[in-house]
């Protein structure tokens, strides 16, 4: 899986990289909040706790963002491309002058 990322990455670049630190910070800030509102610390250790806690639990989760990076890339760089109104050229292939 992880030579597949790293093709992604290369293949889409910013796209891809911002599709995947998207789904990182929503995840942990789904945690945090969770974790946050569901348990009541009464000290800033407590809340410190918590990230902590939301942070391990968002690296648990890695493959599956890994995997959904991989899912929804392809798709919002097409949709990039046409909100932009720019068109990619070819991946990997020669270009015609």
């Amino acid at each position: 899986m992880r030579k597949t990322l790293k093709e992604i990455f290369a293949k889409y670049g910013p796209v891809a990289a911002a599709v995947y630190f998207t789904i990182f910070f929503a995840v942990l800030s789904g945690f945090w909040a969770a974790i946050h509102f569901g348990w009541r610390p009464g000290s800033s250790g407590g809340e410190v706790g918590a990230f902590t806690a939301a942070y391990i639990a968002t690296k648990v989760t890695q493959p599956l963002r890994i995997a959904a990076t991989l899912a929804l890339t392809p798709l919002v760089a097409k949709a990039y491309d046409r909100v932009t109104g720019r068109r990619s050229p070819p991946r990997g292939g020669t270009q015609a002058l």
